[in-house]
């Protein structure tokens, strides 16, 4: 990241920007840097002006606690800021819940594009939500943070086999390195649910997707969250999985963003 912009709490926020045009904010998700979206907001960077961050407490980001949700909404305050005060979110899997989030409680955004915000929304979903919170706050105050890391990777489906291999990867101590920041993760899902009273104050358009190959709950979980703001919009990307194909992504949502 080559700039750095103040958040209202005084934390540094580290970004890059690139591009000309209206201006697009790109969210990521869990255990993941500003450097992840780098493919896509090179592709969207040919029709806007795309600002990738590091989220507080990764990368070349400060974290100043104690962390709450509104931070984050700050940190993008300051960012849309730094673009001439209004921007589309763009939001990947956590990170869509808390562009969405962002949004409802009165962000300057003139859009927001969320690709599967992982929202539970069959029985049973928010009980598993709170279970995972439960484990992964105190494996966090023990310092366990790759057992952190392993409790979040099997959330997501992987197998036990994959963890064991992920653990012996080169990338595990990156990983384990941004490990406290599944505790804002989890603070941004909130009870795992989609909070439709929130959702339901989001006075811009927001087109919620999910890819085709990804599992049945996530095109669910998207298609509730189109359902619960009063402008959205749901679309399968066939073929996708939750790692989406930035060649695939950034067409749908240049369209979207230039609507």
């Amino acid at each position: 990241m080559d700039k750095k912009t103040i958040s209202r709490d005084g934390t540094p926020i580290a970004y890059t920007v690139g591009g000309e045009g209206p201006p697009v904010v790109l969210v990521t998700g869990a255990m993941t840097t500003g450097a992840f979206d780098a493919p896509l907001a090179g592709l969207l960077a040919e029709r806007f002006t795309v600002v990738a961050y590091d989220r507080r407490g990764r990368g070349d980001s400060g974290d100043t606690p104690p962390y709450a949700v509104e931070r984050e909404f700050e940190d993008l305050a300051a960012l849309v800021d730094t673009v001439g005060g209004t921007a589309a979110l763009y939001g990947m899997s956590s990170g869509a819940a808390l562009a969405l989030l962002a949004a409802a409680s009165g962000l300057p955004v003139s859009r927001v594009a969320a690709y599967e915000p992982p929202y539970a929304v069959r029985e049973g979903g928010g009980r598993q939500r709170a279970e995972y919170s439960s484990r992964l706050q105190g494996l966090l105050a023990q310092g366990r943070r790759g057992d952190a890391v392993e409790l979040f990777v099997a959330l997501t489906g992987a197998s036990p086999e994959a963890i064991r291999g992920m653990r012996h990867s080169p990338a595990w101590p990156g990983l384990e390195a941004v490990a406290p920041t599944l505790a804002h993760d989890d603070a941004v899902m909130g009870d795992g649910l989609v909070p439709r009273a929130r959702l339901a104050s989001v006075g811009v358009p927001v087109l919620a997707l999910a890819g085709g190959a990804s599992p049945a709950w996530m095109r669910e979980a998207a298609a509730a969250t189109a359902g619960a703001v009063p402008d959205g919009t749901h679309r399968v990307l066939e073929g996708q999985g939750h790692m989406v194909d930035p060649g695939v992504l950034a067409p749908v949502l240049t369209e979207f963003f230039a609507g």
